[in-house]
């Protein structure tokens, strides 16, 4: 019986990365990342956001590079010895796309049981809290769980895109 226990919490255990934003630590899950990379050349691309830094070349793939920093209203950071891009695979647009996300530093891969997720406040985080899955306590500080489908959604692109070309001189909608 401690054999169908143990697995049975091995099954709702899961890894998550962490990584560093401008002092404060984000975590995605393990299953999304493909890699991570050195903090090298990236291609401005002209006319996108602010937040989309440029694209890079990954082994003969164009790859957008996203600043979250940036997106998530924070000033931009200038690259560091440990900067790196976090190479993940999210949905776009009904598929699967491979994205990379600036990071100041990547922290560790830690094991989370879904009893470690704590429910995110409605105050008192730079993010949206509808960009959460939770928040995870590390030591006295937290972390904040990202739902990267959700951040890098296709409605939310379309609408950045849509708000700075069609809809200049309305308010943003949140």
């Amino acid at each position: 019986m401690a054999t169908t226990t143990a697995t049975k919490e091995a099954v709702e255990q899961q890894q998550y990365l962490t990584f560093l934003l401008a002092g404060e630590e984000y975590a995605i899950s393990i299953l999304q990342v493909k890699e991570i990379i050195e903090y090298d050349t990236v291609t401005t691309v002209p006319k996108t956001p602010k937040w989309i830094r440029g694209v890079i070349n990954l082994r003969g793939s164009v790859v957008p590079v996203v600043d979250l920093g940036v997106k998530f209203g924070m000033e931009e950071r200038a690259v560091t010895k440990t900067s790196c891009i976090v190479i993940i695979e999210t949905r776009f647009e009904g598929q699967n796309t491979t994205i990379g996300i600036v990071a100041d530093a990547v922290s560790q891969v830690m094991d989370l049981a879904a009893d470690d997720i704590r429910a995110v406040p409605e105050f008192g985080t730079r993010v949206k809290v509808d960009y959460l899955l939770g928040m995870a306590q590390l030591g006295k500080k937290f972390a904040l769980l990202l739902d990267v489908d959700k951040v890098l959604s296709t409605d939310e692109l379309l609408s950045l895109t849509g708000i700075s070309a069609d809809k200049a001189g309305e308010p943003a909608v949140e």
